[in-house]
């Protein structure tokens, strides 16, 4: 087989070719990945950090008026109608058997009831995801029908919010022998919550809401 021939020209132009060809090569192989990439990736992680400088300045420069609003916020909740009166447990629920006595002392209009227990139920704390604490106490009634419809009513739907739980009303037999009339015997929870701290005190959620209570 014949060997091809170049013309002076072609060859030239072949020899130009190789020569950048070699060039390329050589860039790649030892300046790109080994001077140029390097360089790129210590400007691309250098932007990144810029960036995340700029978002934590920006988030440190909003630091104060966050506090003020988290502050505000702490205020108004403790300050709201919502809670019990008291940061204490335990006289929150002396403050809810006192309550329960004064409620049934204006509604015994149209029949009789009375107090006849009223006993505070121990402090739990407060249980994962509930940012709020309870006090509770257990309170039983001997009420006519009258009397207790408004007892129950007072309690839910006035200030602060109250819950009433664990419902139970019957009629002594043995009384109802003696009397037709007998009042009803009635037993429930009643709880409500506990003011938050005001000192800086962050509150996930929302103020407890009134639920819907038990009626007779």
């Amino acid at each position: 087989m014949k060997p091809l021939l170049l013309r002076p020209r072609e060859r030239r132009i072949a020899a130009v070719a190789l020569l950048l060809l070699a060039l390329l090569l050589g860039y790649v192989l030892l300046l790109h990945w080994w001077l140029v990439a390097p360089l790129q990736q210590i400007s691309r992680e250098m932007a990144d950090l810029r960036d995340t400088e700029g978002r934590y300045a920006a988030a440190i420069a909003e630091k104060p008026a966050l506090q003020q609003r988290i502050a505000a916020l702490g205020d108004g909740q403790a300050a709201s109608q919502a809670f019990l009166a008291t940061e204490d447990p335990n006289t929150a629920a002396a403050d809810l058997m006192q309550r329960v006595v004064d409620v049934v002392g204006k509604g015994t209009q149209g029949g009789r009831c009375v107090v006849s227990q009223k006993m505070p139920l121990p402090s739990a704390p407060a249980s994962p995801g509930e940012p709020y604490r309870k006090a509770a106490v257990s309170i039983n009634l001997s009420c006519d029908i009258e009397p207790l419809a408004a007892v129950l009513q007072a309690l839910e739907q006035g200030a602060p919010y109250l819950f009433i739980d664990d419902l139970s009303i019957y009629r002594n037999p043995v009384a109802s022998q003696q009397n037709s009339a007998a009042p009803l015997e009635v037993q429930f929870t009643l709880s409500g919550y506990v003011r938050p701290p005001r000192a800086g005190t962050a509150v996930a959620g929302s103020e407890p809401r009134a639920g819907a209570g038990a009626g007779p």
